[in-house]
């Protein structure tokens, strides 16, 4: 994790908390000049609109005051849904057995992109099934990863 994610981790997840809701995870993407920073809370009845603006009030708050981020940003508070990102070792262990798709900061075994079931996790690794070949990834190098959504059932 970046040191700006850290402590804007460390600045957030207790103002979400303190409401009542789990702080899933966040997301601070430049795009150009502009940048938008995406954080996911969740709560055991689900999420709703007017959940995501009370939070986003408070974050904004926060933010207004504290000032960590210096170029023009656009907050959004969201759920994080059924294709859910992945951000800590908590989430992946409670993702066993689900479909994940992640990509990779450099290649690994010649390829960034995978897409398979989570088998396990082994100290700071992963164990993910992909076409019947396991591979073993370390969780350090993941840059982005989240669940598949499974509609079959």
């Amino acid at each position: 994790m970046l040191a700006r994610d850290a402590r804007l981790l460390e600045m957030l997840a207790p103002v979400v908390e303190s409401m009542g809701f789990v702080f899933w995870g966040l997301e601070l993407v430049a795009q150009g000049r502009h940048a938008l920073l995406r954080v996911y809370i969740d709560h055991a009845d689900g999420i709703t609109v007017d959940n995501c603006a009370d939070v986003s009030r408070q974050i904004g708050s926060v933010l207004d005051v504290e000032d960590p981020i210096s170029q023009d940003y656009t907050l959004e508070v969201s759920s994080p849904g059924m294709d859910r990102p992945l951000f800590t070792m908590d989430q992946y262990t409670q993702s066993v057995g689900e479909m994940i798709e992640l990509r990779l900061r450099m290649p690994f075994d010649g390829r960034r992109k995978f897409k398979g079931r989570l088998q396990g996790i082994e100290e700071q690794d992963l164990v993910l099934l992909v076409d019947d070949h396991e591979y073993l990834l370390p969780v350090e190098l993941i840059e982005k990863a989240h669940i598949v959504p499974n509609f079959d059932n």
